[in-house]
């Protein structure tokens, strides 16, 4: 079995290993669509919160059950499915206060544990979700607008609400759909031309420079210290700021402006029990993933176009496609 490892920072390798062997609790599935995600580009340039090397990277994936011992969810061989890949202990506090997309002792595929950048995997059967609709392309996309779709519900956004999304990569374009489904009137604050102008064709309004208009809930997408200190200002009084990205490192807020709107500060990390939401808003055509795929590659060719995709002109999201052979 091919696989790709991050040895250290910077260094990505082909390796050959022996197949895994499911558990009892588990399915064994061939990965054919690997998403790749900002957090791979962080700990690929070492700057990762959370991270230890070497890992195999990889947690935005669609899989093929090869098989599966039998179950109450209808998993079988030839299923293809979205991998939910968040493996939670469930007895800590934050699994029994039902947030265990915060878990305490969670491994994440690709961050924690070793991940999807290689042939096969064995998943536990409750974080498959098929579909018999969608198709491997739509299915890799499921894990990163679930970040949306959370981050949409820990703001609790009402129907009208002015929304001001910062930073309108994958995530925050993710965050944009479920805004738009929740009702609100959002807009997104981009500097990349090119990802303004698909934000554009999803039909966002797309600013170049921020004005001056407030916005009752601002999600930060940007994973950038300065942006994450500069959207405060752009909350409404009695407004809501969602950190949607993730920096390593220290964030600073205006501390009398904090108090005089009054502004509620979230965190959102993960999702939470979103992925069948997400799938059947895609499968209603709630959701067009069509445009979102930019780029591909094939699995031996990630350690040579991996370290390019960052300047790689027009890129939205780029898949690792994985032939059934490798």
């Amino acid at each position: 079995m091919k696989q790709i490892v991050l040895e250290e920072p910077g260094r990505l390798r082909s390796a050959e290993a022996a197949p895994p062997e499911a558990r009892c609790h588990e399915a064994l599935v061939r990965v054919r669509r690997v998403g790749v995600c900002g957090t791979d580009y962080h700990a690929f340039e070492g700057r990762q919160p959370y991270f230890t090397y070497p890992r195999i990277l990889g947690h935005e994936l669609a899989v093929e059950v090869v098989e599966a011992p039998q179950n109450d969810r209808g998993l079988k061989s030839g299923d293809r499915c979205a991998v939910e890949p968040y493996l939670t202990c469930g007895v800590c506090h934050a699994c029994k206060i039902g947030r265990r997309n915060c878990c305490e002792r969670i491994q994440v595929l690709g961050v924690h544990t070793d991940g999807g950048m290689r042939s096969l995997l064995a998943v536990p059967l409750d974080r498959l979700h098929k579909s018999e609709q969608l198709k491997l392309d739509q299915l890799v996309l499921v894990e990163p607008l679930g970040i949306g779709a959370h981050a949409v519900a820990r703001s609790g956004l009402r129907e009208g609400e002015e929304v001001l999304v910062v930073g309108a990569g994958p995530i925050g374009l993710a965050v944009t759909q479920f805004a738009l489904a929740a009702g609100g009137r959002v807009r997104a604050f981009e500097i990349n031309p090119a990802r303004r102008e698909f934000a554009a064709r999803l039909g966002i309004e797309t600013l170049a420079a921020p004005d001056d208009r407030l916005a009752h809930a601002v999600f930060d997408a940007t994973g950038n210290p300065a942006a994450m200190e500069q959207s405060l200002a752009r909350v409404a009084h009695g407004g809501r700021l969602v950190f949607v990205g993730l920096v390593q490192g220290s964030v600073a807020l205006d501390d009398p402006l904090f108090h005089r709107r009054e502004i509620t500060l979230l965190a959102t990390r993960n999702s939470l029990d979103d992925f069948p939401r997400v799938i059947r808003m895609i499968e209603q055509g709630l959701i067009d993933t069509t445009p979102w795929i930019t780029h591909r590659m094939k699995l031996a060719d990630v350690p040579r176009r991996f370290p390019e995709l960052p300047s790689e002109k027009n890129c939205i999201k780029a898949v690792i496609e994985i032939d059934e052979d490798v």
